[in-house]
């Protein structure tokens, strides 16, 4: 618990978390499809996030499908009163392991109902829309049906709060006038510096970054740098990549997932984690381009 005290807090919608919280989507099989290999394991997982004080879990219903929802169901049900779950809608996966836009206002309904029911609640703390114009990126393109139809249900009490993935700061915008945005969640980290611009408009908004992929997307020498800075302050390259996006905005809330009960203790530890001046120097300059 100390350990995530360490990093603060912000706010996801009307809830303060830590900024260090907990993915749950490597508790699905490989590929993010099908049951875990050990499913007493997960539970694990799940029961040793909340004991460290994690009160930010980040899932989605196509994560299996249906699984992850199911084990933190199964682990955490009846839920602590300050948990967090944030959901995300938007895809489904197919009998291949595809993921496949679900899109429709039916859809997206259909999904929100999925979560409910494999989560075992009677409202969803966040859904975040999975915007699937470029699967891989954010790219521009209007996301009006699809929020103002979750718009829909947060005004019939299913949804509390929404939030968006995979987006632009010009769908953040265009979603915003249709119901508030409590948190933007896209690809960023140490060399994937693409939303630098977004991190801080949201910043100035109030509303939470949320990173994922903290280790995606880095070169053979990207990795030996990060390394070799890792190794010399006595922390893991996950840890150091994890603190840095920590000290790099305040509104960013991290969410590194893992299904070892030793690497969650490990990624926690990094909310402890101290970067000096010319260590946090050192990492900007992996980064840049």
């Amino acid at each position: 618990m100390n350990a995530l005290k360490k990093a603060g807090t912000f706010q996801l919608g009307d809830r303060t978390v830590h900024r260090m919280g907990y993915g749950a989507m490597q508790l699905a099989g490989p590929g993010v499809f099908g049951p875990p290999k050990d499913h007493a394991g997960a539970l694990a997982v799940l029961r040793e996030a909340i004991a460290a004080g994690v009160d930010h879990i980040d899932t989605s219903d196509f994560y299996g499908p249906h699984v992850t929802n199911r084990l933190i169901r199964e682990a955490l049900s009846p839920y602590p009163d300050k948990l967090t779950i944030v959901t995300k809608v938007g895809a489904v996966r197919g009998a291949d392991a595809s993921w496949n836009p679900a899109q429709s206002p039916a859809e997206l309904t259909q999904a929100v109902h999925d979560n409910l029911r494999n989560l075992g609640l009677d409202a969803l703390d966040v859904v975040n829309l999975r915007i699937m114009g470029d699967v891989h990126k954010p790219s521009e393109g209007s996301i009006e049906p699809q929020f103002a139809a979750l718009a829909a249900l947060r005004e019939k009490g299913l949804i509390r709060h929404l939030g968006l993935s995979n987006a632009t700061l010009g769908q953040v915008k265009q979603a915003q006038s249709i119901a508030p945005v409590a948190c933007v969640q896209n690809q960023y980290n140490l060399v994937q510096r693409e939303d630098d611009a977004l991190v801080d408009a949201l910043a100035g908004m109030g509303i939470a970054y949320v990173p994922f992929f903290p280790l995606g997307g880095f070169s053979p020498l990207q990795s030996d740098k990060l390394n070799n800075v890792a190794k010399r302050i006595g922390a893991t390259p996950m840890q150091v990549a994890l603190a840095w996006l920590l000290h790099r905005s305040p509104n960013i809330l991290l969410i590194p997932g893992t299904s070892s009960v030793g690497h969650l203790r490990e990624n926690l530890a990094a909310a402890e984690l101290e970067l000096s001046t010319e260590v946090l120097a050192e990492l900007d300059a992996i980064g840049n381009r």
